[in-house]
C-alpha cells in the first residue's frame, strides 16, 4: 500500500472525532454548523478522493522514484538535513502548487472543489479533489527527488502536510498564539484563504508555514468577517455536480472560443478571465473595488 494512503488511513479515526467534536461544539454554541446536505456532500467528496488517491498514489511514486535514479545529490533519510530539506521542499511546493490552482484555471478546476464549502468546517476542509493527480499537481515536488530526496520521504511528508492542513478548516479556534500566527498556517490565516471577498481572494496559500505569503507578498491578515465559498455558487450538494462543476464550465467557455489564443486563455489564463470581460478575474475584481474606494 503506499505510504500515502496508508498514514492517512491510519488518521481518518481522528479526523471523524475532530469532525463530530465540532459539529457537537457549534451546535451546543447555537453557531452555524452548515445543512446535512452539504455534511454529506463533504463526507462523500472524501471519500471519493481517498479511492482516487489510493488508485494514483503507486503511480506517483512510480514517477518519483524513476526521477530519483537521475538524482544530482545522495540525501539518504538517516540525515537530519535530508528531513529537513524535504519539510521545506514540500511546504514550498505545496505553495507555489496552491498558489498557481489559484492562477491558471487548468488546475483551479479541480481545486475549486476545495473552496466550494460555504460552511468553514473540519468536515468542509475534506473536499479533496478528485482530479488533481490525474492533471498531475504532484509534479510540482518532481525537483526533490532529483536533487536526491528519497521517494518515500516526499510521499510521507505530503501525507504529515495533509494532515497537519485538516485542523485548519474551523471557525472554533480564533487565534493561535502571536510568535505561532507569525510563522505557521493557523485558522485565522486559512479562512481568508477561503474567504470569497474580493480583498481576500488569492491570499494565504501556505501549508505548514505562512512564511512563504509574507516573503512572495500573499500574506492578508483577518479583518473583516469571512464569506465562504465560491465567488459563483455552484448551487448543488450532488457530489458529482462539485466535483466537475468548473470542468463543466471550462469546457463551455471552450465552445465560445474562435481563434487559438481564445482557447488558450480560458485553459491557463486566470479563473474568470473572459474575452467579453461577462466575468473577472481576482485581480480585476480587486482593482474595481480600489477605484469604488
Amino acid at each position: 500500500m503506499p505510504i500515502t494512503s496508508n498514514i492517512l488511513i491510519r488518521a481518518t479515526p481522528f479526523f471523524l472525532i475532530l469532525i463530530a467534536a465540532e459539529l457537537i461544539y457549534l451546535r451546543k454554541e447555537k453557531r452555524h454548523a452548515g445543512s446535512k446536505k452539504e455534511f454529506w456532500a463533504d463526507i462523500w467528496i472524501a471519500f471519493g478522493a481517498s479511492v482516487i488517491s489510493f488508485l494514483t498514489n503507486g503511480t506517483i511514486l512510480l514517477v518519483y522514484t524513476l526521477i530519483y535514479k537521475y538524482r544530482l545529490f545522495d540525501l539518504p533519510a538517516t540525515s537530519i538535513w535530508a528531513w529537513v530539506i524535504c519539510f521545506f521542499g514540500d511546504d514550498l511546493s505545496w505553495y507555489w502548487f496552491h498558489r498557481l490552482s489559484h492562477k491558471i484555471r487548468f488546475f483551479w478546476a479541480s481545486h475549486a472543489v476545495h473552496h466550494s464549502p460555504e460552511t468553514f468546517s473540519l468536515s468542509g476542509g475534506m473536499r479533496v479533489p478528485w482530479t488533481s493527480n490525474i492533471t498531475g499537481n504532484f509534479l510540482f515536488w518532481a525537483w526533490l527527488p532529483f536533487i536526491g530526496i528519497e521517494p518515500a520521504m516526499i510521499m510521507l511528508m505530503k501525507a504529515i502536510s495533509v494532515i497537519y492542513q485538516f485542523w485548519l478548516h474551523t471557525e472554533v479556534i480564533r487565534k493561535m498564539p502571536g510568535w505561532f500566527e507569525a510563522f505557521f498556517n493557523t485558522p485565522s490565516h486559512h479562512r481568508i484563504h477561503h474567504a470569497s471577498n474580493i480583498e481576500y481572494l488569492d491570499k494565504n496559500h501556505g501549508g505548514f508555514l505562512i512564511i512563504w505569503d509574507k516573503l512572495f507578498g500573499t500574506f492578508q491578515k483577518e479583518t473583516d468577517p469571512p464569506v465562504y465559498g465560491l465567488t459563483k455558487k455552484i448551487g448543488s450538494s450532488n457530489p458529482f455536480a462539485i466535483a466537475f462543476h468548473e470542468w463543466k464550465s471550462m469546457f463551455s467557455d471552450l465552445k465560445k472560443a474562435k481563434k487559438l489564443k481564445d482557447y488558450l486563455n480560458y485553459i491557463f489564463n486566470s479563473p474568470g478571465w473572459s474575452k467579453d470581460g461577462s466575468t473577472k478575474t481576482a485581480r480585476q475584481l480587486r482593482s474595481f473595488l480600489k477605484k469604488d474606494k
